[in-house]
């Protein structure tokens, strides 16, 4: 039994006495083909020039005289071909380029298949004309345009190969078509004498089938196929399904050759399953494993590969290596619209296209200044502009951030002109733009000497001027929308390649990296439906029976190509780990996949085979209530505070949650307010408390009349608009959701001042005192430094002689919630808040003014038909002398509390 596949190959040619020195060595990737080099150097006694050791593509590409054009030039010249095309209404770039891509990936199947394009294309054509075909003679334009395209697609595809051909270029299926031709016709007979070595095929498209079978049949080549004899015989085995399908058909097969099986696949191994819950917690899981596996002896790291199914996971993966594995090699590559700094480009993209004339919308300016990259650039230098302006944003409630808003920062002003420059971008000021953003970042990480981030902004700098170059040469790129899609598809097809030294250390592959090489410990993660295999996406024009009747591959020939993969990766392994989320989320795909199920039901392998599922440790400890010791320091801030004064409202945090007190009205942390675009309920109540005491405040002193309140009524609009700009600058109250919140407020304003004047009919009411703010130094008995107690009263009236202070809430409010029979309740029940409030606001009332007798009620807006809520104790609605002194008593009682060192402040569940 050999140890790799590809000694096994050079093994049998030194057998077959063949000079290994002038072969030509045909295999899948380049990547196999170093390793290939590797093991015949390690063979050879003298030094000697390298055999050629070249992939298939670069072998075939040498049969026709042409070069491969890069994916996005393809695309270019598809569109200019289309647009020159008959169809009358056609589709402009960025609505193309969403189908062109598929097309091109169509067309390269066609050719690399070597079907007649003109069959298949007149047939798709005729078939999309029956499907439309409809009872009313009229086609509608919809489907008169869909149908044009359909129709004219063989002369796409014909003048779309012409002008390749012209420019000696193609993609892959028509430099392969090509090579196929001039195979036929002669033109490389016998300029061949060297043998060809084929090695490791799996999947062969009708070309590369047809190109290896000609060299065959010369004779002096050899093919070998890394193909164990477990899957091969078995006749409804997918790893096996290509080389079995060769077996059966190639004439070199049906004329005495032999295909040589490895038989590998049912040696001892041990092979470990485990379903961990999402896609992050396998990371964490390969982690652990590779701290043991590194401690292990008898592991070889050399021999040890990681390969990840899901190659968004590279990045979490990194993070997760542990310390004691000294090399890591990444051989694989990262789209990289999979990257961090992809999003900063796109933020930045989308921050534009959503600007209008008031400026940039504020939810695109938060998600791009909150980008990480903005952070970095967000230097101190440049006077931290991002979290300063993020607060700004909060504080200032700006829905539109403009060129004003921008001037707050001086020290940031040439940055910010680039991020948000005055006029509209267009598509190759945006690019120049993103180029200067990635120049200022490169200067940043240079100093960090950070690597990685340097070759994930040298791989965007180079996609920029990929772009900048192909916006010269074409002129229907005017508008910032259509470069969207292009950068989009870019960076998706375009990958950031690690490429390590492929020949030591620990491997992080992709499933394709692997081909040809055999380790003998294999990683393999996220091995679920829908990535491994890869599931029924179809990503084609050409329906799937179609397919099946020209011999094109259907996503049953996909999904047999990554069994094969998967199967070949454990056929010489020892040790095999591999790894599925059990939690399958909808886009990641589906359950574990079938071909762990395969394994887990194959007889041969019971004894080999152990399944477990990874669950986190769980303990559920009953949570500790909060509590925090009153040390110095509080003491301290507390004594500061009570200097400050308590109000109403820190008073009955503190009956509701201790903690709440401690957080926000000790260590005042306030939760930066969220920017509204819809009002909240604290806005909304300040907007009514502000207009009336705006109306009211001419008023003041005045015995009411109806005269009054009419024209008071009058003012309400005007007022209400005034209040708004205060209090949410940058709201449009015109539209939208903030007209309808301005009505209400409206309708709020309208029937209290309806209800005033039913009142005045009946009563007499004389305004006294509005918003007024009232402190009092008040001595607790037991406590050795003064207390301050301080409030604000919405509104103090006269009613028929009595006076009444008004609190007014635009909450709900029940009448209980302003009853007191129970005085222990008001100190430790938080539904007595509002009765706890209306006592404090009494109590402070008498102490300046030496009255008591006074009615303090509540007037809810949500319930204006009840009038004033007074404050009762029993039957009584006024507040006496007596009540007060009650209420003192309990007052300072919860005062010593608060200030009692020896209390720890507890939290309180509600």
């Amino acid at each position: 039994m050999h140890d790799t596949f590809l000694e096994y190959v050079l093994d049998d040619l030194l057998r077959k006495e063949l000079d290994i020195t002038q072969c030509t060595f045909v295999l899948p990737s380049k990547r196999s083909g170093t390793f290939l080099k590797k093991h015949i150097a390690s063979r050879l006694e003298k030094n000697i020039f390298s055999p050629d050791v070249v992939s298939i593509q670069e072998f075939i590409g040498n049969l026709s005289d042409l070069n491969q054009a890069s994916n996005i030039d393809l695309l270019l010249l598809l569109f200019k071909v289309y647009k020159e095309s008959q169809i009358e209404d056609s589709d402009d770039f960025s609505s193309f380029i969403n189908w062109g891509q598929t097309l091109l990936q169509d067309f390269n199947e066609i050719d690399g298949y070597l079907i007649p394009a003109t069959d298949i294309l007149n047939y798709l054509s005729a078939i999309k004309e029956i499907n439309h075909w409809s009872a009313s003679k009229e086609k509608s334009e919809l489907v008169e345009n869909y149908l044009q395209l359909w129709k004219n697609l063989e002369t796409i595809y014909n003048n779309f190969y012409e002008a390749l051909l012209e420019q000696k270029r193609g993609y892959q299926g028509l430099i392969q078509r090509e090579a196929v031709k001039s195979l036929e016709n002669g033109v490389y007979q016998n300029t061949q004498s060297n043998p060809i070595i084929f090695i490791g095929f799996n999947a062969l498209n009708a070309a590369e089938s047809n190109i290896i079978q000609h060299y065959l049949e010369q004779g002096n080549s050899h093919i070998y196929w890394d193909i164990d004899s477990y899957f091969l015989n078995d006749p409804i085995h997918d790893a096996g399904l290509f080389v079995r399908d060769y077996q059966y058909n190639w004439p070199y097969y049906k004329h005495g050759h032999k295909i040589e099986t490895q038989n590998n696949f049912l040696h001892d191994k041990n092979i470990t399953i485990t379903g961990v819950p999402k896609s992050m917690s396998q990371t964490k899981y390969v982690g652990q494993l590779l701290e043991e596996i590194g401690e292990k002896e008898h592991i070889d790291l050399t021999k040890t590969a990681l390969v990840l199914a899901d190659e968004t996971l590279l990045n979490p993966m990194l993070n997760a290596v542990p310390r004691n594995i000294p090399e890591v090699n990444i051989t694989m590559g990262m789209p990289l619209n999979k990257t961090v700094l992809y999003s900063f480009f796109v933020n930045f993209l989308e921050l534009h296209l959503n600007v209008s004339e008031r400026g940039w919308f504020y939810k695109r300016v938060l998600e791009y200044i909150s980008n990480p990259y903005t952070l970095t650039l967000s230097t101190e230098s440049q006077g931290t502009f991002a979290q300063r302006l993020s607060n700004d944003i909060k504080e200032g409630n700006l829905l539109y951030i403009n060129a004003e808003a921008l001037s707050k920062y001086p020290k940031a002003q040439e940055l910010l002109s680039v991020i948000f420059p005055e006029d509209t971008l267009t598509p190759i000021e945006w690019i120049n733009n993103c180029l200067l953003l990635i120049e200022r970042l490169k200067i940043i990480y240079q100093e960090e000497k950070n690597a990685l981030e340097l070759e994930y902004l040298y791989r965007f700098y180079a996609l920029y001027n990929q772009l900048k170059q192909y916006l010269d040469k074409v002129d229907f790129m005017g508008e910032l929308k259509s470069i969207k899609n292009l950068f989009k598809q870019l960076a998706n097809m375009e990958t950031l390649d690690f490429i390590g030294q492929p020949l030591t250390g620990f491997q992080i592959m992709g499933m394709l990296e692997s081909r040809n090489l055999d380790f003998e410990t294999v990683i393999i993660t996220s091995v679920n439906e829908g990535i491994l295999p890869s599931g029924k996406s179809n990503n084609s024009f050409i329906p799937f029976d179609v397919k099946r009747d020209y011999g094109l591959p259907t996503y049953k020939e996909k999904d047999a190509i990554y069994v094969y993969h998967f199967y070949r990766l454990i056929q010489r392994a020892k040790n095999v780990y591999i790894t599925y989320n059990t939690e399958p989320d909808v886009l990641e795909g589906g359950e574990k996949s079938r071909l762990i199920t395969q394994l887990l039901t194959d007889k041969n392998l019971e004894e080999h085979i152990t399944h477990t599922i990874a669950t986190p440790k769980i303990s559920i400890d009953p949570k500790p209530l909060i509590q925090i010791e009153k040390d110095g320091q509080f003491m301290e801030d507390l004594r500061t505070f009570a200097q400050n004064g308590f109000s109403p409202t820190s008073l009955t945090n503190y009956i509701r949650n201790p903690i709440d007190f401690y957080t926000r009205n000790i260590l005042k942390i306030n939760d930066l307010e969220e920017v509204e675009e819809n009002i909240a309920a604290n806005t909304f109540g300040t907007i009514i408390h502000d207009s009336l005491e705006q109306l009211y405040t001419p008023l003041i002193n005045h015995v009411l009349t109806e005269e009054h309140i009419k024209s008071i009524k009058n003012q309400v609009p005007e007022i209400v608009q005034h209040q708004f700009t205060q209090n949410l600058s940058g709201v449009d109250i015109s539209k939208g959701k903030f007209l309808l919140v301005y009505n209400v407020i409206l309708k709020y304003l309208h029937n209290f001042l309806e209800d005033e004047l039913q009142q005045l009919k009946r009563h007499e009411i004389k305004i006294l005192a509005l918003e007024e703010r009232y402190e009092e130094l008040i001595t607790v008995p037991g406590l050795d430094f003064p207390i301050k107690l301080k409030g604000t009263l919405d509104r103090v009236d006269e009613f028929d002689g009595t006076l009444r202070i008004i609190d007014y809430k635009t909450g709900k409010v029940e009448a209980k919630n302003v009853k007191v029979t129970d005085w222990e309740t008001l100190i430790t029940d938080y539904d007595k808040s509002k009765a706890f409030q209306l006592l404090c606001y009494a109590y402070l009332y008498s102490k300046k003014h030496g009255k008591s007798d006074v009615q303090a009620g509540i007037i809810s807006f949500k319930h204006l038909s009840k009038g004033l809520l007074p404050f009762s104790e029993d039957k009584d609605t006024r507040i006496h002398a007596d009540t007060l002194a009650t209420f003192e008593n309990y007052l300072f009682q919860l005062i010593r509390e608060i200030c009692n060192a020896a209390v720890p402040l507890t939290e309180k569940i509600d």
